[in-house]
């Protein structure tokens, strides 16, 4: 069962890598990186802020542990754990799939790209959805630069999948500990004052 999981999965990035255009190629590597999204980080830290005030430090928070989180168990722990190759380190794909620019570190299950970006998508939904409408399209965007990962060449679709689902996991995880630590500091708080 594993071994036919593994074969359609590499089929697939195989059909997927397979099509990219030469124009695309910067755009998608911008995508994957970072500093393309430093404006939009700013336009969510403004949006918390000016929605939350004083009390953004606890959304502030819950987003540092939901990437915190996603980032450890899949770059600290699945990387290292299942030794599965990144494509474009592969050798058996040597010249059949495409690769742009740099490959990264050499294990690619579970995707920390996939898992960081659905982590904060997730949180920022959960967080907002009865004050701010429309964060859904985080979600949008975290499935843009999922896929820009194999378009690269540096993930299979599975690494992606797996790291999205970690990723709403960490998401959930994190915003019910701030909650539950919210609460509790609320309490004290209320204790103290009577």
């Amino acid at each position: 069962m594993i071994e036919t999981i593994k074969y359609w999965d590499e089929e697939l990035f195989l059909f997927l890598n397979s099509q990219h255009f030469d124009w695309l190629n910067p755009i998608m590597y911008g995508i994957s990186g970072t500093a393309i999204w430093l404006p939009l980080y700013a336009f969510l830290a403004y949006l918390i802020i000016k929605n939350l005030g004083k009390g953004s430090i606890w959304v502030f928070i819950g987003i540092a542990l939901a990437i915190l989180f996603s980032d450890q168990l899949t770059s600290g722990l699945m990387k290292p754990f299942f030794e599965r190759p990144r494509p474009c380190h592969d050798t058996r794909w040597e010249g059949i799939m495409f690769n742009y620019k740099h490959c990264g570190g050499m294990y690619g299950f579970a995707s920390s790209h996939a898992s960081n970006t659905f982590a904060l998508a997730t949180y920022m939904l959960i967080t907002f959805h009865r004050k701010v409408k429309g964060f859904g399209w985080l979600f949008l965007w975290a499935v843009i630069v999922s896929y820009s990962r194999v378009y690269l060449g540096v993930h299979y679709p599975a690494d992606v999948l797996v790291g999205a689902f970690i990723g709403i996991l960490m998401g959930l995880i994190a915003w019910w500990i701030v909650v539950k630590i919210k609460m509790t500091t609320i309490r004290k708080v209320e204790e103290m004052d009577e």
